[in-house]
């Protein structure tokens, strides 16, 4: 492959990464806006499960310390490109990487995620998902 489709590439999964930190931070943040404001999609069970197990994966990962797999395979391609440096000279890469990743000991983030996780479980006893269908109001039986 040419380095610049394995750069190409390496971008593409930043921005997935990036996806995923964004649904996970993002989603806290609109679970209690909408909670507020009373967003009814904000208690969608699929919605609320897929949320708590992303977080959880994630603060598994930290805690079993095991490096995330989106991060080690886009280093990967990245090395298989050619680039060695943090900075390939990708515009993509140098902006979502300064805003996902820190210079931060492994603890720090083991801490945040765990305590991220436990926020977002409590917001699950907090800001109710619907779990079943009830009956429709005003229908028939």
């Amino acid at each position: 492959m040419s380095p610049r489709l394995l750069l190409v590439l390496a971008d593409c999964l930043l921005l997935v990464h990036f996806a995923i930190v964004s649904f996970v931070v993002l989603g806290l943040v609109l679970i209690w806006a909408g909670h507020f404001r009373k967003w009814e999609w904000v208690g969608n069970r699929w919605f609320r499960i897929a949320h708590l197990a992303t977080i959880g994966v994630v603060a598994a990962e930290a805690l079993g310390g095991v490096v995330c797999p989106l991060t080690t395979w886009e280093n990967q391609l990245r090395l298989a490109a050619g680039g060695g440096g943090r900075y390939a000279g990708s515009f993509v890469q140098h902006w979502v990487h300064k805003a996902m990743f820190f210079e931060l000991p492994s603890d720090v983030f083991t801490v945040c995620y765990v305590l991220f996780f436990v926020a977002v479980a409590a917001s699950l006893w907090l800001v109710k998902p619907r779990w079943r269908k009830g009956p429709e109001r005003g229908g028939k039986g």
